[in-house]
């Protein structure tokens, strides 16, 4: 079984424990999911199957859209509501404030990770040292947050909803408490959707307690749809013949236009997927090096 599945997570499980289940019910060992969803969270949930796992660094890489909801006058060691309660304040902020503030967080910003996340310190992930009472400073790192906007008026409950598109590696449990600190006062994230990511919508998802041995294969997509963002490059036979095998790919001799150094790219024989390539341009040689294969037709 090779495949990809769209899966909307619901909360109160794992990715893992997502995972786990699909992999009992479609009964292929080889599952692997494209990016970690909280307890907490629900929705996109990008699954892939068989050989198509060699897939899964490179669907990860994508833009990802949420909605959440913020929690002002509290803050959490975890960032979330599911946490231990670190702070607590009064709130009086305005809705107007809030958008205000929000327009200050897009672009790139620096953003430090929870500590409760899967970021690894000396091979160690830091939940599992935070599961042990240990807090270490984290630095910063880059992000992009391509938008972000208000989507309901603050409630009697201090909490308003916001929508956001961000870069891989952005924690929206961080973007909470940045934007709570902006306002002067402790923020928790208290509800969190993926909506959308690597061009799949919600909307195409398959409800994980919908998922049956029945139906499963119902839902498996094509593996080469996990991939379909990349600029794709069309490839004669020989060369299929010579990139099935590990081989590179000559610029000269292909018709593609201009591509950035590093630049993924999908290969297809007649329209049929073979797999990934990276533009490589050093060595005063311009090719394409085969980095993942054996897809044919997946």
């Amino acid at each position: 079984m090779c495949g990809l599945l769209l899966i909307n997570k619901p909360e109160g499980i794992t990715s893992f424990g997502a995972v786990a289940k699909i992999r009992k019910i479609t009964g292929e060992k080889r599952v692997g999911h494209t990016g970690t969803l909280d307890p907490m969270a629900s929705g996109v949930l990008p699954v892939l199957l068989g050989r198509a796992t060699k897939l899964c660094d490179y669907v990860m890489c994508a833009d990802k859209s949420y909605v959440a909801k913020i929690r002002l006058g509290v803050a959490t060691d975890s960032l979330d509501i599911t946490g231990n309660v670190t702070e607590s304040k009064a709130v009086s902020v305005t809705d107007a404030e809030i958008d205000a503030v929000l327009s200050g967080f897009r672009g790139e910003i620096s953003q430090i990770p929870p500590m409760f996340s899967a970021v690894k310190r000396d091979g160690v992930r830091l939940y599992e040292l935070a599961r042990k009472g240990k807090s270490l400073d984290i630095p910063a790192r880059r992000v992009n947050v391509f938008s972000v906007k208000r989507i309901s008026d603050i409630d009697e409950n201090c909490e308003f909803g916001i929508s956001c598109t961000v870069s891989k590696g952005t924690y929206i449990r961080s973007l909470c408490r940045d934007i709570g600190e902006a306002l002067g006062v402790p923020a928790a994230l208290s509800a969190l959707c993926r909506t959308k990511t690597a061009g799949f919508d919600i909307s195409q998802c398959v409800p994980l307690e919908s998922l049956s041995e029945e139906n499963a294969k119902d839902y498996i997509l094509p593996a080469c749809r996990a991939v379909a963002d990349y600029r794709a490059v069309e490839v004669t036979r020989p060369q299929a013949f010579r990139f099935s095998n590990g081989g590179s790919l000559a610029f000269d001799r292909l018709p593609c236009g201009d591509f950035s150094d590093g630049e993924i790219v999908r290969v297809n024989y007649e329209n049929v997927f073979l797999g990934l390539a990276m533009a490589d341009t050093g060595c005063g040689e311009l090719k394409f090096r085969c980095i993942i294969n054996g897809l044919k037709g997946d």
